[in-house]
């Protein structure tokens, strides 16, 4: 007789979505595409895997390095027929909600933030300071609307005006995504999309969410208590961890620390 041939454990792909969404070379320690594409082709295509599981744990960033990264696990997802499981920790707000909704279904903890489907844009104006010091701010511009919220100048109407035409097409396509992910689930008596957050169960009820749930035991009910849970995380060289050390890892450490700091974490 031949030998019955070993059945292995289903295995999933774990990916750490963790830390600010931005292009690469600002965000060297964050998360963008162009890193996050060979990992996450190793996470789907590697070893025939039963699922992949999302860790995710971001205060957003780049709407488009969002976009980008959602629209590369949906086809990575349908182009190799492999289910995919978003786990929120701390946080999942704006961009990093776009990457949970590009999951098949999401899980919080009782305590995770979720939300925050909105556009902001944040800086500080300084016309007055530099009067005071003595500095002459000269700009000279060909186009008139070359100098735009020029930090150093009045805040002009027009220019806020336009900021928000700006912003606008750029909230219809966030909520556009969220639709199409989460559809029917969505609570349809609560405006979603103002730029609010929810914690736990709030987010389930809301249908932001599917459920509170932990990954190692939600993968185990899913998949069976043999489950392999296998990690793929980005590979960095001693170089790039030391100069997230440096000065550009500290402002971007910083940065990451004011937007998580704006949910209360």
């Amino acid at each position: 007789m031949w030998p019955v041939p070993l059945r292995r454990p289903p295995r999933v792909s774990v990916v750490r979505l963790s830390g600010m969404i931005g292009a690469g070379g600002r965000f060297a320690g964050g998360l963008n595409d162009a890193a996050l594409a060979p990992l996450l082709e190793r996470a789907f295509r590697r070893g025939k895997p039963a699922a992949v599981a999302l860790a995710i744990n971001s205060p957003g960033g780049s709407p488009v390095q969002s976009s980008l990264i959602g629209a590369r696990i949906r086809r990575l997802a349908e182009e190799s027929e492999v289910p995919v499981h978003a786990f929120v920790e701390d946080l999942a707000a704006s961009g990093g909600y776009w990457l949970a909704a590009a999951a098949d279904d999401i899980w919080v903890d009782a305590a995770s933030v979720v939300g925050s489907i909105g556009v902001i844009s944040a800086g500080f104006g300084f016309a007055e300071a530099i009067g005071r010091i003595g500095v002459e701010r000269r700009v000279h511009t060909a186009g008139r609307s070359k100098s735009f919220l020029d930090p150093f100048q009045p805040e002009k109407a027009d220019d806020v005006a336009r900021l928000k035409a700006l912003q606008e097409p750029i909230h219809q396509a966030f909520i556009a995504h969220v639709e199409a992910r989460r559809g029917a689930k969505l609570a349809r008596d609560t405006d979603l999309f103002t730029g609010d957050v929810w914690v736990g169960a709030q987010a389930v009820d809301l249908g932001l969410a599917d459920g509170v749930a932990h990954m190692v035991p939600k993968l185990k009910a899913l998949y069976g208590d043999k489950v392999r849970l296998v990690a793929y995380g980005p590979r960095r060289s001693l170089f790039s961890r030391l100069g997230r050390a440096a000065a550009g890892g500290a402002l971007e450490a910083a940065e990451e620390r004011i937007m998580r700091a704006g949910y209360g974490l």
